[in-house]
């Protein structure tokens, strides 16, 4: 009989969820990755491979080819994923699945709150995705949009994104035959499919998400009173806050932080602080076919 998961020793709890981890949200683990990520020996790797087998059987198969082991078609995790956690982890390229099994002893409590969220994604069609993309795969999906309802899509995703407010994908869309951006959790039915996308379907040849914007913020020559708080609050250097920002990404930005994009300043109001210097830059872009730019608060395209 196996030992129950909660009665094993914290450490091989963890080494466990890394396997659940990798397995889950890349679709493969090997034993040396376990072995390079906890200083192990490979001897030690593969009891907690065949542990990990013990508890959840069905959860993967070795393909001697490929010298790894793939999660198969019945995977199911072995341990709870946080989808908000889980997020954060691959923003920052964290990939333990420490996470999975709570706190754990030593854990220090940081007096640290954040706002909630009022949307989370599903953990399971974060998972697919980001099997797509790290092996290049395309996946078909049912996505709800606000204008068109429910419609079966194939997407090629790149990238996951925080915009601020919610998560969004960023795919190639073979409905439209276009980059776009895709709200997490309007996704439904998730499934990878194994073809390789074309050379127009690559994150390479997405331009708007290849394209630096230059953006120049200063505190709002009308609404504030007293300037120096706001570049206090952003760190500004002689009076000015410069970001260099991927196109595809910079209206959600300025729309979060309520940047004035307005020609004139002419945006009222306690939550404008800020003012887009630079805003001819957003002409430029939105002539390029930066879709998002509309949301950029008092932008109008000339």
């Amino acid at each position: 009989m196996n030992t129950p998961l909660e009665q094993l020793s914290y450490a091989q709890q963890q080494r466990l969820a890394y396997i659940d981890f990798k397995l889950y949200f890349t679709g493969s683990v090997t034993r040396a990755e376990i072995v390079q990520h906890f200083k192990l020996g490979v001897s030690a790797a593969t009891r907690d491979i065949n542990l990990y087998k013990e508890h959840a059987p069905k959860n993967m198969a070795y393909d001697n080819k490929e010298k790894k082991y793939f999660l198969t078609n019945s995977f199911t995790p072995l341990f709870k994923h946080d989808a908000k956690r889980t997020l954060v982890k691959l923003a920052h390229q964290i990939s333990d699945g420490f996470d999975a099994i709570g706190s754990g002893e030593g854990c220090v409590e940081f007096p640290v709150e954040q706002p909630s969220q009022l949307n989370v994604p599903d953990i399971n069609v974060i998972a697919k995705l980001t099997q797509a993309m790290v092996n290049g795969k395309a996946v078909s999906v049912i996505y709800t949009s606000l204008t068109s309802g429910s419609s079966a899509r194939e997407l090629v995703p790149h990238t996951i994104v925080d915009n601020g407010l919610r998560w969004h994908v960023r795919a190639y869309d073979r409905k439209t035959n276009s980059f776009r951006d895709f709200v997490l959790t309007r996704l439904a039915k998730v499934t990878v499919i194994n073809n390789e996308p074309e050379v127009n379907e690559i994150k390479l040849q997405d331009e708007q998400w290849n394209t630096i914007m230059p953006l120049e913020i200063v505190p709002h020559p009308k609404n504030v009173e007293y300037p120096t708080a706001i570049k206090m609050d952003y760190g500004m250097e002689n009076g000015m806050l410069k970001l260099n920002v991927r196109a595809a990404m910079a209206g959600y930005l300025l729309r979060r932080w309520n940047v004035d994009c307005s020609d004139s300043a002419s945006l009222s109001g306690p939550e404008y602080q800020l003012y887009l210097q630079n805003s001819q830059t957003l002409e430029m872009n939105q002539e390029n076919g930066a879709e998002n730019l509309a949301i950029a608060p008092g932008y109008q395209q000339h």
